[in-house]
């Protein structure tokens, strides 16, 4: 009875807020992995960005001002890799902060000899565990014009493999999965990824996807909607995996 009420108030909410005609065509005109789905998984996809923006505050930072376009883009490219998933998987925090341009955190750290220092990296995107994801707008536009990159996936995979504690890239897998199956490829994959580029050889995936396994898993998953080709044909086992996981 509660998932019927819950559908009930989720299609009010889709009928009563819903996405403009041309909104609509210019997130799916600069989202590469939404236009790919079919009519009837875009229409699925419509309904779940329309509730990821009335249950998300996207917040804008550094004077920014945001078009109703920059919002739906961005929750569109939020929301493919949770088609399936679907938005509970995004339960448990609520903001998206926008800064207009890589944005540079204030990071101290304290070594063994007790001496502080403060590191300021430019970042693209940011995860937070229980806290928003930041992003980038230019960034958000840039996606598409290299390879592999979207830096909205990205965090949201972060996101999603923080649902069990940090992000380790071991995600809570659906039932249908084995977890020592997953561990294997991705392990397996990561170490052959680090071999490869000891020997200089040209890799598959982003290098800072060898940061580690959480990266790789965000990295891989960056690919696997972006370029799901090269990435099947490169590291078919780990796109296996994500082709199971994100059941897309």
């Amino acid at each position: 009875m509660l998932e019927k009420i819950r559908h009930w108030r989720d299609q009010r909410i889709a009928a009563r807020r819903a996405i403009a005609e041309p909104l609509w065509r210019y997130a799916l005109q600069h989202c590469a992995p939404a236009q790919r789905l079919g009519p009837a998984d875009q229409a699925r996809l419509r309904v779940l960005v329309t509730l990821f923006l009335e249950r998300k505050s996207i917040e804008p930072a550094a004077g920014l001002v945001l078009s109703d376009a920059d919002r739906v883009l961005l929750a569109t490219h939020a929301c493919v890799p949770i088609l399936a998933l679907g938005l509970d998987w995004y339960a448990g925090w609520r903001s998206v902060i926008v800064y207009p341009e890589a944005f540079v955190p204030r990071r101290t750290q304290v070594d063994a000899a007790g001496v502080e220092h403060v590191s300021h990296h430019a970042l693209a995107g940011e995860a937070w565990l229980r806290g928003p994801v930041i992003l980038s707008l230019a960034d958000v536009h840039q996606t598409g014009q290299v390879p592999g990159h979207n830096v909205v996936i990205h965090e949201m995979a972060h996101k999603l493999d923080m649902r069990n504690g940090e992000a380790n890239g071991f995600p809570p897998l659906p039932r249908r999965m084995d977890p020592h199956v997953w561990s294997q490829v991705f392990a397996s994959a990561w170490h052959g990824l680090h071999e490869d580029q000891r020997l200089g050889l040209d890799l598959p995936l982003d290098p800072y996807a060898l940061e580690s396994p959480g990266e790789f898993f965000a990295v891989a998953s960056e690919a696997y909607f972006e370029t799901p080709q090269a990435l099947h044909a490169t590291l078919p086992a780990v796109y296996q995996q994500l082709a199971q996981f994100y059941a897309i």
